[in-house]
């Protein structure tokens, strides 16, 4: 999928049907010597390009590259810092594949520098709040990814605390950021929302999204999420980072089954697999409902 395809199914998701294991597989390629799961293994440009090869090669749809880690308790770095690290690797890939690439950054000079580079998405953890975020993506034509973050990667997994039903204080939040996406000319077919599994949440707030994922459809746009090897898996099942895959398909099947959109993963086969066999669970069906009984 390119990036023309890619902002065409935005554009025209059938967010008020019932998209059941249609989800779209992002892999994802950290050129970051910290991040929380693959942390210096790709920091390198040769590495990282044969990685997102291989990605793309399992059956990935898009490529999401970040250079900066936001795992718990990350520090920032410095905007050209950012751009050395995602540039050379969007222009290699670009060189090399017409796969739609996602950006996954905060900041409005880095997200104007990957699109000039190549890139299709912008994959935003702070949901364009950052100053000139919106004027940046507003002047462009490409769809945007607002995600739900309770702090900052450094504070967000301080004793997280939702004063009412998680979901419902999601999606306020997610209401309030399309709102002002829209009041800077950015049109809602654009978006995408993400309701941040393990950004600012304990175990149980994303246990409970995940079962109640269907319930972020009120916004009538895609929906995200990533859930690969995180935190929330090792705590249920005792488990280290590189022993999660299991755990992290589960995730993703029981989103899959609610009209996840898209699913942002480090093991990308293993995640296309799990959309086949559902998909053929579907169709012996013939009547979605029929999974839930």
């Amino acid at each position: 999928m390119n990036n023309q395809q890619f902002k065409f199914w935005c554009e025209n998701h059938p967010a008020s049907v019932d998209p059941v294991f249609q989800a779209l597989v992002m892999g994802i390629v950290n050129v970051t010597p910290d991040s929380f799961s693959d942390g210096g293994q790709y920091s390198d440009l040769p590495k990282a390009l044969s990685h997102a090869l291989q990605l793309i090669d399992d059956g990935a749809d898009i490529i999401d590259i970040g250079g900066e880690s936001v795992r718990p308790g990350a520090t920032a770095i410095s905007e050209q810092e950012e751009l050395s690290r995602v540039i050379p690797l969007i222009e290699a890939l670009r060189n090399e594949s017409d796969i739609c690439i996602s950006i996954d950054t905060t900041k409005p000079a880095v997200m104007k520098e990957a699109i000039r580079a190549g890139a299709g998405l912008i994959n935003d953890i702070n949901a364009l709040q950052n100053e000139g975020a919106l004027g940046l993506v507003a002047s462009t034509d490409i769809p945007v990814c607002l995600m739900h973050m309770q702090g900052t990667p450094m504070t967000m997994q301080v004793n997280p605390h939702y004063n009412q039903d998680v979901v419902d204080e999601i999606n306020e939040f997610l209401a309030k950021r399309i709102l002002a996406c829209v009041s800077a000319g950015i049109k809602p077919e654009r978006m995408i929302v993400d309701p941040g599994f393990g950004f600012g949440k304990k175990v149980e707030h994303n246990l409970q999204l995940t079962k109640q994922l269907s319930r972020f459809r009120i916004h009538q746009r895609p929906i995200l999420l990533g859930v690969s090897r995180k935190t929330t898996i090792g705590k249920v099942l005792n488990k280290n980072v590189d022993e999660r895959l299991i755990g992290s398909l589960v995730l993703s099947a029981v989103a899959m089954e609610q009209g996840l959109g898209i699913i942002r993963t480090h093991d990308v086969a293993e995640t296309k697999q799990v959309i086949t066999m559902m998909q053929a669970i579907h169709k012996s069906c013939g009547d979605t409902n029929k999974l839930r009984t």
